[in-house]
């Protein structure tokens, strides 16, 4: 599968930006979970939200209230609208799908290793 993502840039603390993650070839099937992650400068990878083919999403505590992920499946389109935008938001935004997403009791989001990853765009918010 090979997924894209677009929407980042910069934006000022407070505002919104609206990321997309298309799927470029493959399918995606309904057990087949997607989501986003991000990496800040010189962390690893961290999962913000995920949604099933059913519709239903999970978010990191850090993004709950401002992060919403939603997908559109004629376009084959997965979106993570994010608002309040704080200069902590400030990284790597990446799509990826995968059927074995999971969160932890710790509210950790991981992927197995056959996950399909985007190339990633950059969000930088603004103080």
């Amino acid at each position: 599968v090979h997924l894209k993502e677009s929407g980042g840039g910069l934006v000022q603390a407070g505002g919104s930006l609206r990321l997309s993650c298309a799927v470029i070839s493959g399918y995606l099937d309904s057990s087949t979970f997607m989501g986003w992650f991000y990496q800040a400068p010189g962390k690893g990878r961290e999962g913000l939200a995920s949604i099933e083919g059913d519709g239903i999403a999970n978010y990191a505590d850090s993004v709950k209230g401002r992060f919403t992920i939603s997908q559109d499946n004629a376009k084959n389109t997965l979106y993570l609208q994010m608002n309040s935008l704080k200069p902590e938001d400030t990284g790597m935004y990446y799509c990826v799908a995968d059927r074995n997403m999971a969160w932890d009791a710790s509210g950790h989001l991981s992927v197995g290793d056959s996950a399909s990853w985007g190339q990633g765009t950059q969000v930088t918010v603004s103080s």
